[in-house]
Parts: structure tokens; sequence; C-alpha cells
């Protein structure tokens, strides 16, 4: 750990846009807390699960807010991966073959699962959005 994360030799010119990836780790760790209190009040139901979102943002403590840092925060997300991915693009990252090919299978896997977190409300736009792309 300390090799990896303090000891990290990085070059003296470095510039605010080698973050990009640092914040990817922050808002990741926020979607899987707030999905997680999200999950506890979730009916994974095609008959209730808007009904369920209702009573989410209604009925408990702070669902609204916790709903609404979820919403955000996904959005916040892919701010910083297509940020990263120009950064990636811009300092010419793609000449390391295996490093780009490992990031192209987990942004093909975060635009997966954000299709999936965008079907679950199942309200008009979750249900036209899954009736297009199926």
């Amino acid at each position: 750990v300390n090799n990896a994360l303090i000891d990290l030799p990085a070059p003296s010119n470095i510039s605010s846009w080698w973050n990009f990836g640092s914040l990817l780790g922050i808002c990741l760790i926020l979607q899987i807390l707030t999905g997680l209190f999200l999950a506890m009040h979730y009916t994974p139901d095609t008959t209730t699960a808007f009904s369920s979102v209702t009573h989410i943002c209604r009925d408990v403590n702070y669902g609204w807010i916790i709903r609404y840092m979820h919403a955000n925060g996904a959005s916040m997300f892919f701010i910083c991966l297509f940020m990263h991915m120009g950064r990636g693009l811009y300092y010419g990252s793609y000449t390391f073959l295996e490093t780009w090919n490992v990031g192209m299978i987990l942004l093909f896997t975060v635009m997966a699962t954000a299709f999936m977190g965008y079907v679950l409300p199942w309200g008009q736009m979750s249900f036209w959005g899954a009736t297009v792309i199926t």
C-alpha cells in the first residue's frame, strides 16, 4: 500500500488533469454507498418499482437527498470519466495498449451498469429507454 499510494513516483510537472482518476474512485464510493442505502427500500418488481422509488423520496428519512445524491453522483461520475478519457487521449495514453484495452472494457461495463441503474425506477423514461435499447 505504501508503494502504491504514498511513495508513488510522480513527475514534477504533473497538472490538475491527473486528478480525474482519483475523483472517479471517490464518485464510485459515493455511488456504492448511496446505492446500498437505496437498495434497502427498493422493490425490484415491474408493478411496484416506481412506487418504491416514490416511497423512498416521500417516506424514508432523508431518502430524497440520498436518491438525488445517487442520481447526480452518476452524472459526476461520467463527467470525471470523460475528462479522464480525454486526458488519456490528449497525452497519448492509448499507446499503452494493455492499459487502454482494460480501460475500454471498464468503460463498456460502466455504461451497461449505468443503463441498468437508469431502468431500475421503471418510470416512463426508464420504460422507453429500455424499449429502445432492447
